[in-house]
């Protein structure tokens, strides 16, 4: 049986999750893919870097006490030489879960790179290097045989880039809007019956759905990238961060949504991108008063949900969860099953 050997970069919520979900299923997942999982590497700020051709041992990792570091094990260190291990690791796949930076895309841009260049292929679910860099790294990826895959890094685990690419082959899309962020949503539901934007948000933060620092989701850069990744990707547009107006929704007060839902209509944080008059595609991010009729109205809580306009169908609507560490493992391993079928392809062609 076909066999992939991993290296995790970053080994957080969303990478701790695959590695337990290889861990516990990986049996199942082999019988079910056609193909066995094994971690070769980890990388983490905390633990440190650990290499290990034969395979680790995941229950034993995730044994290990607070302060205890992969240093005392065989090709174990103390710090997280990330590119380091990229780089000369076994590993086929290279997961890449760090932190989203959205200024310059770093070190996900880097890490990515490294791993491209070094002839592996990688999924990751980092924003930051698929819409700043998606199109050189994507170009890196062809140039080296190797393949790129990102769809965690707009809607979690609900699958709306290979949606848009596999199921709706075919069709002409000419739009596409979604609310793309969580943490936005909740709160302004929670605002829509009432509360103030302060007090929504503290109670996002204590449920776990909004981060200490909320800025990235209240004013919307978070979906800002995600537009640049969706505009890309699915209208064939080479956009920038700079290429989509932005307003997030600390503006709205609690009683203009209450006065809004009082004309039958629900604000929604809505990122969207569509084909413009000149033959270009335009993008943005906003508050809208949706009528309750629109499809993204009903959409509550942290639930995420895009929405495309297409010729032949006309509005095809997809909801799931936009956040979750199971969740979003889950967008991981599709890519990693969309690397295993672009490899098969290959060694087709070859043979």
């Amino acid at each position: 049986m076909n066999r992939h050997d991993i290296a995790l970069i970053g080994f957080g919520g969303v990478n701790r999750a695959l590695a337990q979900i290889i861990l516990d299923r990986g049996d199942d997942l082999a019988t079910d893919l056609g193909f066995v999982l094994r971690v070769v590497a980890i990388t983490d700020l905390r633990l440190g870097s650990l290499m290990q051709a034969d395979g680790i041992d995941l229950a034993h990792v995730f044994a290990m006490t607070d302060g205890e570091t992969f240093a005392g094990m065989s090709g174990g260190a103390a710090e997280p030489q990330n590119e380091y291990v990229i780089r000369n690791t076994t590993a086929d796949i290279v997961v890449e879960a760090t932190f989203t930076n959205p200024i310059d895309g770093e070190p996900g841009i880097s890490h990515v790179r490294a791993a491209l260049e070094s002839g592996k292929s990688v999924t990751t679910t980092n924003k930051g290097p698929v819409a700043l860099g998606g199109v050189e790294l994507n170009r890196l990826a062809a140039a080296n045989g190797v393949t790129f895959q990102y769809e965690g890094s707009v809607v979690s685990g609900t699958p709306i880039l290979r949606f848009a690419s596999e199921t709706l082959t075919g069709l002409q899309i000419n739009a596409v809007e979604g609310i793309l962020n969580g943490t936005s949503n909740y709160v302004l539901g929670q605002m829509e019956s009432g509360m103030t934007l302060d007090a929504a948000v503290a109670e996002a933060q204590a449920l776990g759905y909004a981060e200490a620092d909320p800025t990235a989701d209240i004013e919307g850069s978070d979906v800002q990238l995600k537009v640049v990744i969706l505009a890309n990707e699915i209208l064939g547009a080479n956009l920038t961060t700079a290429d989509v107006s932005r307003r997030g929704i600390s503006e709205l007060s609690a009683t203009d949504i209450v006065e809004a839902a009082a004309q039958g209509k629900r604000y929604k944080l809505i990122g969207s991108a569509f084909r413009n008059a000149a033959g270009g595609v335009t993008a943005k991010v906003e508050p809208m008063a949706l009528p309750l009729t629109h499809p993204l109205a009903s959409i509550s809580g942290p639930t995420n949900a895009v929405s495309f306009d297409t010729d032949l169908l006309g509005t095809v609507t997809v909801s799931g969860p936009g956040a979750g560490r199971v969740e979003t493992a889950y967008a991981l391993l599709s890519d990693i099953i969309a690397i295993d079928a672009h490899q098969r392809a290959q060694a087709e062609v070859s043979s």
